[in-house]
C-alpha cells in the first residue's frame, strides 16, 4: 500500500507542469520561441496576469502507456481544475483505488473516498489539541511561480530543444517539440540523459501529448482527453465533498501546508556513505559543560548536568538539526501516513500524549522543553516528535559463555524502521553525565531525549523489539523506559526491577546484557504481563534455543539469526557477531546496527546511507569509558593556532 500511495503521488504531481495554464498567440519559428511563449503564457495564468476575464482551466489526463514503472499507476487517470489565484482541484484514479486533493482559497482538503477518510485544513483552529488557545493564523496566499521571470525565460536556453515534424491528435493540429539536456546543463544539475517531447496544439498551444523516456527501461505517455477554458466555476465545486460514512478530520492548514514543503524534501534525501575511518577527532562547539564532537566522521553530542541544562546543550549545539528532523518527523513522515493509513496522525500521536504524559518522569519533559526552547522549536512539537520511538520493529541478541571464541559478551541490536525519511542525516552517538544517575551512552538522533538502545557506565546494554498491542498508551512511554534502565540499573536484575515495576505500554520485547557478570535474558513486556525468558530457554514464538545465547527476532529473519548461530557457534568474536546482523536478519528500513561488548564498554554503531542498510555500512567503533575520561580534543582553530607557531 505505501508503494501505492507514493506511485500515485508521484505520477499525479508529474503531470502537473504537463498542464497548460494560459493561453498563447501566433507560432514562432523557433522550437526554443515556441516553448518559451507557452512557459510564459503558462506563468501569467498561474500569476493571474492574463488581462482578461476570469477562467477555470480543465484538463483530463491519462497515462496511456507506463513502461518501467511501478505496475499500480497503469491507466492511471487525473482530473485537474485551476482558477486564478487561489484555487485548484485534482483528482486521481488507478489500479482501483482514488483520492482528490484541492484548495479553496485558504482551505486545503485531502480526500480518499476507498478509505472513508477526508482531512480539511483550515486557518482559526488550534495547532495542537494541548494548547487550545494557540489558534493557526496561516494565511496561503495566492499561487506564485516556483522560481523567477528571469529563470522561467531561461529554461528553453538550457535544454536542447527540437522541432519535429507537426502531427494531428484528433482534429487538433499540434507542434511537435522533443526536450533533452544539453550537456553542460547534464553536469550542472546530475539530471537524466532522457528526453521528453511534448504536443502543443496549434491554436492556443495548450499540450495535448507528453512522453518521457530515460534512454534505458522507462517509457510513459500522458494523454490530454480534454484540455479547454471555461467559465468560473461556482464556489461549492471547488469545497471538499465527503461522501456519506466518511470521517472528516478538522486540522489547522499550517499542518498541511508544511507537509507539502517537507515531503518532497523527504523522498529526495540522500546520505553518502562513510568513508574508510581515520582515527580523526574534532571539537566542533561547546555550550556549557556539553560539547559536539565529530569522531571518525560521525557526530558525538556529550551532554552534562541537570535535565534542563542537558536539552539546552543539545538544543544550541545542534539547533538547525533538531528543527529538521521535527519537521521530517512530524509533517513529513507524519502527515504523509495519515494518507496511506486513513487516520490523521496528529489525532492519533495527541491522544497517546495526553495518556502516555501523566506517566513520564517530570525530568524528562523539561529536557524535551529546555531543548525545543534553545532550538526555537514549538514545545508541543517536539515533544509529539519524542513520541515516534514507541512504532519500531527489530531483532537482537546475545552471546556470551559457550557461545563465544573470545570469552566476551556481545549484544547486537537490529533498528529496523523509518529508513528515508531523513533520520539518517541526523543520527547522532550521545554520552549522558546527569546530575542523578548513571552515565550512559544513547545511540539515537538528534531530538530524542529517550532511547531504544544504549549502553550505561556499569555495563549494562539494551535494546528493544516492537510487538502488538499498539493503542495501550497508559503507561511509561517505551523510550522513557529504557532511559531509566540506564540512569537507574547497577546490574541486571536491577533492569528487570525498573522494567517490571513500572507502568507499561503496548507489547514490547527487548534483550539486556550485563558485562559485569557476561550474563543476559530477553524481556516480553505488556501492559499487564511480564515475562523473562533466559538463555537456552525456548518459547514457542522463539523456538531454537541456544545454551549461553538470547535470540529476539520475528518470521524468517528468526530463522536466519538462529542458522548463523548454529553455523558459528562457540567461535563468535566482534566481526562475526556483527555478521550476524547482516541481511536478511536485518530488514530493508534497517536504519541503524550497534553491536555492544558490554564487558569492556566497547561499541561498534552503523548508520544507513542511501546505497546500505546500516548493516552493510560502516561500522564506527567507540568506547564509553574512553568518551567519559579523556579529554576533549582541541579546537580546529586552536590547533591551527598551536601549528603556526601562535600562543
Amino acid at each position: 500500500m505505501r508503494r501505492r500511495y507514493r506511485s500515485f503521488v508521484a505520477l499525479i504531481v508529474l503531470t502537473l507542469p504537463t498542464v497548460p495554464l494560459a493561453r498563447a498567440q501566433d507560432s514562432q519559428p523557433s522550437a526554443r520561441q515556441i516553448l518559451l511563449k507557452a512557459l510564459t503564457a503558462w506563468a501569467d495564468i498561474i500569476e493571474n496576469k492574463t488581462g482578461g476575464p476570469p477562467q477555470t482551466l480543465v484538463a483530463n489526463l491519462k497515462l496511456t502507456r507506463s513502461d518501467g514503472v511501478s505496475p499500480v499507476v497503469q491507466g492511471m487517470t487525473v482530473d485537474l481544475a485551476f482558477q486564478a489565484p487561489d484555487r485548484l482541484r485534482i483528482s486521481g484514479a488507478a489500479s482501483g483505488f482514488w483520492m482528490s486533493v484541492g484548495r479553496d482559497r485558504n482551505d486545503l482538503w485531502v480526500d480518499e473516498p476507498p478509505k472513508k477518510f477526508a482531512v480539511l485544513g483550515t486557518p482559526g483552529v488550534p495547532l495542537f489539541h494541548a494548547e487550545p488557545g494557540k489558534l493557526d493564523q496561516t494565511e496561503i496566499g495566492a499561487f506564485t511561480l516556483p522560481i523567477t521571470r528571469l529563470k522561467l525565460a531561461m529554461i528553453p536556453y538550457m535544454l536542447d530543444v527540437q522541432q519535429e515534424d507537426p502531427e494531428t491528435i484528433g482534429d487538433e493540429a499540434c507542434d511537435v517539440l522533443r526536450i533533452g539536456m544539453l550537456p553542460a546543463a547534464v553536469d550542472l544539475f546530475g539530471v537524466t540523459t532522457g528526453h521528453a517531447k511534448i504536443w502543443l496544439r496549434h491554436s492556443d498551444l495548450l499540450p495535448l501529448r507528453v512522453t518521457y523516456q530515460d534512454g534505458k527501461n522507462v517509457d510513459i505517455q500522458v494523454d490530454a482527453v480534454r484540455v479547454a477554458f471555461e467559465a468560473p466555476w461556482a464556489d461549492k465545486k471547488w469545497q471538499l465533498h465527503a461522501a456519506e460514512g466518511e470521517h472528516v478530520e478538522t486540522t489547522a492548514v499550517s499542518h498541511l501546508m508544511k507537509f507539502l514543503r517537507v515531503f518532497p524534501k523527504v523522498l529526495s534525501a540522500k546520505v553518502e556513505p562513510l568513508g574508510a575511518p581515520d582515527g580523526d577527532r574534532e571539537l566542533i562547539a561547546t555550550e556549557g559543560r556539553g560539547r559536539l564532537e565529530t569522531i571518525d566522521g560521525t557526530r558525538v553530542l556529550f551532554l552534562t548536568g541537570s535535565p534542563e541544562a542537558m536539552g539546552h546543550q543539545q538544543g544550541v549545539l545542534l539547533k538547525n538539526q533538531a528543527r529538521e528532523i521535527c519537521s521530517r518527523i512530524l509533517y513529513g513522515f507524519g502527515v504523509g501516513s495519515s494518507f496511506e493509513s486513513g487516520r490523521w496522525f496528529f489525532s492519533e500521536v495527541e491522544r497517546a500524549e495526553a495518556r502516555l504524559e501523566p506517566f513520564m518522569d517530570k525530568r524528562y519533559l523539561a529536557e524535551m522543553d529546555a531543548m525545543a526552547d534553545a532550538a526555537q522549536v514549538d514545545r508541543q512539537e517536539a515533544r509529539l516528535a519524542n513520541f515516534f520511538p514507541e512504532l519500531f520493529h527489530c531483532s537482537g541478541f546475545a552471546l556470551f559463555g559457550k557461545a563465544t571464541g573470545d570469552s566476551h559478551i556481545y549484544h547486537g541490536r537490529v533498528l529496523d524502521y523509518l529508513r528515508g525519511v531523513g533520520l539518517e542525516q541526523n543520527a547522532v552517538v550521545t554520552v549522558y553525565q546527569p546530575d542523578e544517575g548513571n552515565a550512559w551512552v544513547n545511540l539515537g538522533y538528534v531530538g530524542f531525549i529517550g532511547s531504544v538502545t544504549a549502553m550505561n557506565e556499569k555495563k549494562i546494554s539494551i535494546g528493544e523489539m516492537g510487538g502488538e498491542g499498539y493503542g495501550n498508551w497508559d503507561g511509561k512511554p517505551m523510550a522513557e523506559l529504557v532511559r531509566e534502565v540506564m540512569e537507574k540499573a547497577d546490574t541486571l536484575d536491577d533492569a528487570v526491577r525498573v522494567m517490571r515495576n513500572s507502568p507499561r505500554t503496548c507489547h514490547y520485547y527487548y534483550v539486556i546484557a550485563d558485562g559485569k557478570t557476561r550474563q543476559a535474558l530477553a524481556i516480553e513486556a505488556t501492559p499487564t504481563t511480564f515475562r523473562t525468558m533466559k538463555p537456552g530457554q525456548a518459547v514457542p514464538e522463539l523456538p531454537h534455543a541456544f545454551d549461553d545465547a538470547v535470540l529476539l527476532s520475528a518470521g524468517d529473519r528468526y530463522e536466519t539469526l538462529a542458522g548463523r548461530v548454529k553455523d558459528r557457534y562457540g567461535n563468535f568474536d566482534a566481526r562475526a557477531a556483527r555478521d550476524l546482523m547482516y541481511p536478511p536478519v536485518c530488514m530493508t528500513s534497517n536504519i541503524q546496527s550497534v553491536l555492544f561488548e558490554p564487558d569492556t564498554l566497547d561499541f561498534w554503531v552503523a548508520n544507513a546511507d542511501s546505497q546500505h542498510v546500516a548493516s552493510a555500512a560502516r561500522y564506527t567503533h567507540y568506547n564509553l569509558k574512553k568518551l567519559l575520561h579523556s579529554d576533549p580534543p582541541r579546537s580546529t582553530l586552536e590547533s591551527l593556532r598551536d601549528r603556526l607557531g601562535f600562543n
